[in-house]
């Protein structure tokens, strides 16, 4: 049974860090694209960062381009589906990022890893919060 847990919201300050964890379990591929995407009532879901495990390719939302950094902490293949733990480190937080944080996976094989594209993600976590105060 596929699953994706999240762990590591909490609430910082202005130019603080935190970091977002999310451990996915039996995906049904081998290659895939993971990403973080983010959700807020102003702007609802957006999407943050996505990296493709097979290259360890990464694209970012300009808006977080320079302060976050996405990345598979462990990957282990069982026959024709993976495992994957997977990181976003945020510095340098501002208030705008607060929300909503959501890792999510889908395949890679025939398609680029398009965080903007959130139908090409099938399966995702219940979500995390992050707070951010001026």
């Amino acid at each position: 049974q596929v699953r994706l847990v999240e762990s590591g919201g909490g609430s910082v300050q202005t130019g603080g860090s935190l970091r977002l964890s999310c451990a996915a379990s039996a995906l049904p591929y081998t290659r895939a694209c993971v990403a973080w995407f983010r959700q807020t009532p102003e702007k609802g879901r957006e999407g943050v960062a996505t990296l493709r495990t097979n290259t360890k390719w990464t694209d970012y939302a300009d808006s977080v381009k320079g302060r976050f950094t996405i990345s598979v902490d462990a990957l282990a293949i069982y026959g024709d589906a993976i495992d994957v733990i997977l990181s976003l480190q945020m510095n340098n937080l501002q208030p705008e990022d607060t929300g909503t944080y959501y890792c999510a996976a889908g395949s890679s094989v025939g398609r680029a890893c398009d965080y903007r594209q959130t139908n090409n993600y099938n399966y995702w976590g219940q979500g995390a919060q992050v707070t951010v105060s001026s």
